[in-house]
């Protein structure tokens, strides 16, 4: 039976956030599709949690030890937010399981029952890394009591990359710098790592298997600009380094992509032509 480790990074926040009604349907909706897939896949789940958000967390969840930093560790911003570097997440994920896949999705991204069946369905025709995107639901659905309708919901496709799984062996080898969560580029970055060390990768658009409530773009706020130049500056230094060891060499819109990135290295340019590009660097198949 295979072993699937799921870690997702909760946070303690106020009524006025979306996290206050999404947050508890991601927690119930990873522990109904664990019950689902019992007997066929052996599912672990984990949170990683700074200190002060450890109260939110419901049972059904293995608590790894608190987080001890932020991105406020490593530059300044003109608003304050203590947001969490995708290393040290995954960083926990890797010490406290050794199961042979690993799963990180966003705090807000949930998941239809038969979600670990389906994951464990696509790994066994050879993926060794993928990104699913998701759905997303109308806001006006805001209670996990409503969880039967909300899975009912077919929802509107995303090209956001908020769900990953890869081999926990390849985990050692990424290059995730000090870019952090919550803000524009870390799912860019983590979609470079997948597709530069695995051996079979696939980008899958159309599956509904994840959902998220809203489309609220929160991230695209001006006050977090200066995060978004950030996460962007690590992303750029990650792909440069993939390009100087060769790792895209076969790709063959990658040296087109980089000299532009060269010649324009403003924050707009960086985030539109990742997003942009990144998507041909490999062919996504579809299984």
């Amino acid at each position: 039976m295979r072993q699937i480790a799921h870690i997702i990074n909760p946070v303690k926040v106020n009524k006025s956030s979306d996290l206050f009604n999404a947050q508890p349907i991601t927690f119930e909706t990873m522990k109904i599709a664990k019950m689902a897939a019992k007997n066929k896949v052996d599912v672990e789940l984990f949170t990683a949690q700074y200190k002060e958000d450890r109260d939110v967390i419901p049972e059904g969840f293995t608590v790894t030890p608190d987080l001890s930093c932020s991105i406020l560790d490593y530059g300044s911003f003109q608003e304050k937010r203590k947001l969490p570097l995708i290393r040290d997440i995954l960083d926990q994920l890797y010490k406290s399981s050794n199961a042979e896949y690993f799963i990180f999705t966003n705090v807000d991204i949930s998941l239809m029952p038969y979600f670990y069946l389906a994951i464990d369905d696509i790994i066994a025709k050879g993926f060794d890394s993928f990104v699913i995107n998701r759905r997303t639901l109308p806001m006006d659905i805001l209670s996990s009591d409503q969880l039967p309708f909300l899975f009912t919901q077919i929802g509107e496709k995303h090209r956001g990359y908020d769900c990953f799984i890869f081999k926990r062996d390849n985990y050692p080898k990424f290059r995730l710098g000090t870019s952090c969560i919550g803000i524009k580029g870390v799912g860019a970055l983590l979609l470079l790592n997948l597709i530069c060390y695995s051996t079979k990768f696939n980008l899958f658009k159309d599956l509904h298997l994840t959902f998220h409530l809203g489309n609220d773009k929160q991230w695209k706020n001006p006050q977090f600009i200066d995060y978004t130049e950030y996460n962007a500056k690590e992303l750029k230094q990650v792909l440069f380094y993939f390009q100087m060891e060769g790792m895209l060499k076969n790709q063959p819109l990658a040296n087109r992509y980089l000299k532009q990135f060269e010649m324009q290295p403003t924050y707009k340019t960086i985030l539109k032509k990742v997003i942009q590009k990144l998507k041909m660097i490999c062919d996504f198949d579809q299984v």
